[in-house]
């Protein structure tokens, strides 16, 4: 074994029915390096976490760590071996405190036979406060923003004085703010000897805070480099095998007439005098900080806010959305944020998760016509080029690319004249973002309205039409595609108009 390579995994592979999930991949980790993973989704890089963290066997390869054989059965395994995991999605136990998720399965080091809660909740305390997070750990965890639950993942990862520390995504939910502290803990954490496998799409992070970079390819491995010694464009093309120069395929649709008027909407005590409209053929933007209220927007316009008050028109009629059911007969469809909390059925096919929004399409007198919902299934799979080995599939094996073609095409299903899309490419490689945004031009050029909410940048300056930004609750400033400006949305984000 080389000098400081703690964890070295030689020629793994391992296959599923009907598809070979990894081919002879190799990484080595060093002592007190965060090393990136990177690949599309797809790319095996999940499948390769999953059988170093021991929830699946390998078909071929072994691993070694610390100089010793390694070959983890469970999860707690790998634990006991010094090797934690910050998951993309959220997995905290929602109705649990802030500490009882922190130290969960670690409650032994605060009494030999019963929990001690107030050392339980002063040790919470002293890891929060490395994030410079206020928050009480008595809190339950339900009660937290996205962001903070993040946070709480994270330092529940570091609470376990693990010597390898794997993090899926950590700053898919963060400020830029947050982003700085965590990256900071990273640094700390490198000090103390402890090494990072950074999982990131964020290819800006990868050259900021990572000393080496292993990339995938379906399935395979394509090489590792040190960081310094590579370029984006490079990354990028090792990732996709082909180059990316049109990262943003704008379609010039023709923007028509009013198809969504709002007029004073407020909601949830934070979300007050809302006035938008959008056209057919139009993308509008939604940009913002984190609170600002966009979402809060978003999921009332599609019903899911009882207490919203102001009025709604589709194609210049008032209508009333108080639930999911009546905006979809209003013809409006909503790609949510959280794509696994409430996007899918995780546990449920491919087939289930594309039709059930439209099922009433393919029943009649409350019987499914089989034949149709499949064919309904079939051609929106082929048309959105959805990665899958069957229809049958449960949706949580595909990639969290594939995922969202999938919650994409079920809103497409119910033919919808408006649709809105929450963080649409959150998570979600370069080479899916660049068809997700090719799809999005497509919709709009069929003449429907798309509405996107972002917190990148780049993203809404790409593919959209106009943006308006958000402060606080309200619409601070609107801005046409001729005046896109990086200081002027960020001044308007941060209220300084």
């Amino acid at each position: 074994m080389e000098v400081n390579v703690i964890l070295s995994i030689d020629k793994m592979s391992k296959r599923f029915p009907g598809v070979q999930a990894l081919n002879n991949v190799n990484f080595k980790l060093r002592e007190g390096e965060v090393h990136a993973l990177i690949g599309e989704n797809g790319a095996g890089k999940s499948t390769l976490m999953k059988i170093l963290l021991g929830m699946q066997p390998p078909s071929e390869g072994h691993m070694r760590l610390n100089g010793k054989d390694f070959a983890p059965k469970s999860p707690a395994d790998a634990l006991s071996s010094g090797i934690s995991m910050i998951h993309q999605e959220i997995s905290l136990a929602p109705l649990m405190s802030v500490s009882d998720n922190i130290y969960m399965g670690n409650e032994s080091r605060f009494g030999r036979f019963f929990d001690n809660p107030r050392q339980k909740n002063k040790a919470a305390t002293r890891i929060l406060s490395k994030f410079g997070l206020d928050i009480n750990p008595k809190a339950e965890v339900s009660t937290l923003s996205i962001s903070k639950m993040q946070l709480v993942e994270i330092a529940r990862a570091v609470s376990r004085d693990s010597k390898i520390i794997i993090m899926d995504e950590p700053t898919s939910s963060l400020t830029d703010a947050e982003i700085d502290k965590l990256f900071e803990v990273i640094a700390g954490l490198k000090k103390e000897g402890k090494s990072v496998i950074y999982i990131s799409h964020k290819l800006d992070e990868i050259f900021r805070i990572c000393d080496t970079v292993t990339v995938l390819r379906d399935g395979g491995f394509v090489e590792e480099k040190p960081v310094s010694e590579v370029t984006k464009p490079e990354l990028v093309n090792m990732m996709v095998g082909r180059e990316m120069s049109d990262m943003f395929p704008k379609t010039h649709a023709k923007i028509g007439e009013v198809v969504l008027d709002v007029k004073n909407l407020a909601c949830t005590g934070h979300v007050n005098n809302i006035n938008f409209s959008l056209r057919s053929g139009e993308i509008l933007g939604f940009c913002g900080l984190v609170g600002a209220g966009r979402t809060e927007v978003m999921q009332a316009l599609f019903g899911l806010d009882k207490n919203k008050t102001g009025h709604v028109f589709v194609d210049g009629k008032e209508v009333k959305i108080n639930s999911s059911r009546d905006a979809i007969s209003n013809r409006i469809g909503l790609v949510t944020e959280d794509r696994r909390g409430n996007g899918i059925f995780p546990e449920l096919s491919v087939k289930f998760n594309m039709t059930i929004a439209s099922i009433r399409e393919y029943s009649k007198y409350g019987l499914v016509n089989f034949r149709k919902e499949t064919k309904a299934c079939n051609e929106t799979v082929k048309t959105l080029s959805v990665k899958r080995p069957s229809n049958d599939s449960m949706v949580s094996l595909l990639s969290g690319g594939n995922q969202q073609k999938v919650i994409i095409g079920k809103w497409l299903l119910t033919s919808p004249e408006i649709l809105i899309l929450d963080e649409p490419t959150r998570g979600i490689d370069v080479g899916a973002k660049a068809e997700i945004y090719k799809l999005i031009g497509t919709m709009a050029a069929e003449g429907k309205g798309v509405i996107i909410v972002s917190s990148e940048l780049p993203e809404l300056f790409g593919i959209c039409d106009r943006i308006l930004v958000m402060y606080q609750g309200r619409i601070t400033a609107e801005y046409h595609r001729n005046e896109f400006d990086e200081k002027k949305l960020m001044h308007s984000a941060f209220g300084m108009v």
